[in-house]
């Protein structure tokens, strides 16, 4: 495995991101006992959940999973650099919310962050992200929050996810005026080869503010993992927004263009479309979300790619990037 920093900070991380949305809802406990075994032995230092993640009724699930996986010893808990998030209601979805039982505030935060800490079964919180800007809550309620909890013991860094450009800048200026706040030491966001506006401002911001860059959705929902050839296949056929996209003739032409591209220089898809982002400045690690012990193989071979510029160059011109704004959409 390959480390690098997260961001402007001294912590070492793996470059790949263990994400764990899938514990629970399509891995069993026992099945992903094991993936995070098998991950932590092939290197993978940096694990990523969130409170909700378990969804419905099981919000908080996966969260209780990784704190079952912690407590079985053998220094889990310390090898691990534990990522969670804090934002949405942990009521029942579609049901009512009580007030200040999401979002932002100080107060939500305080209990967001014992809840989560009771069910990893851990005294700490290694990187405390915000899964989505709060409009009505202003930065310098959630910093004094942050500085508290930081001064507790109870977590080390904070983190934003789904942040505009604006957002990371305003964050990391309210951080600085109140000094001695770190601020803002990541971004989690949507950036794949398919789905590239983070380039215009997200990620350019990130770079300025000294915030690693951690992707999600790196394979855009199945779509750069070779979607097309499994459905010749007879494999698992795509449903929602998946099927939508490959609905369009054009999307479907640009998806098949990458594939054959791909099948051209004996390179399997979902592992190129991961080498592809850890060639990009900024980034720090894709999120890879692995429901069997064969997906985490895949990825893990990504770390080790190496892309040629030929391939490089014609994944450029299927899928070319919006550029830096304001020329992207100015001109």
């Amino acid at each position: 495995m390959k480390y690098t920093q997260l961001g402007r900070t001294g912590l070492k991380v793996s470059r790949l991101v263990l994400g764990t949305m899938n514990f629970g809802p399509q891995t069993d406990e026992a099945d992903s006992h094991a993936i995070m075994d098998a991950a932590l032995d092939a290197g993978i230092n940096f694990f990523d959940t969130a409170n909700v993640y378990g969804w419905g009724e099981d919000k908080g699930r996966t969260e209780s999973i990784i704190g079952n996986w912690f407590a079985k010893g053998g220094g889990r808990r310390d090898k691990v650099v534990l990522a969670t998030k804090v934002y949405g209601s942990m009521g029942p979805d579609g049901g009512p919310v009580w007030p200040n039982d999401d979002k932002l505030s100080a107060l939500n935060i305080r209990r967001a962050v014992d809840a989560s800490l009771k069910r990893l079964q851990t005294d700490r919180i290694d990187l405390y992200q915000f899964h989505h800007i709060d409009r009505n809550t202003p930065f310098e309620e959630i910093w004094q929050a942050i500085d508290v909890l930081v001064q507790q013991g109870k977590i080390l860094y904070a983190g934003s996810s789904n942040f505009p450009g604006y957002k990371i800048a305003q964050a990391n200026e309210t951080a600085a005026r109140r000094g001695g706040t770190l601020g803002l030491v990541s971004e989690q966001c949507l950036y794949n080869l398919y789905e590239r506006r983070a380039e215009m401002e997200v990620i350019p911001a990130a770079q300025d503010y000294g915030l690693g860059v951690i992707p999600w959705s790196p394979l855009h929902g199945g779509l750069l993992g070779g979607i097309i050839r499994k459905e010749v296949q007879g494999g698992r056929r795509a449903s929602g927004r998946t099927a939508e996209i490959l609905g369009d003739p054009a999307a479907r032409a640009r998806l098949q263009a990458y594939e054959d591209l791909l099948d051209k220089h004996g390179l399997e898809p979902g592992e190129a479309a991961l080498a592809w982002l850890l060639t990009r400045p900024g980034v720090t690690g894709p999120i890879v979300g692995p429901r069997t012990a064969e997906q985490l193989r895949s990825a893990l071979r990504a770390v080790e790619l190496e892309l040629g510029e030929d391939v490089l160059s014609g994944l450029e011109d299927i899928f070319p990037g919006p550029g830096p704004s304001p020329e992207a959409f100015a001109w």
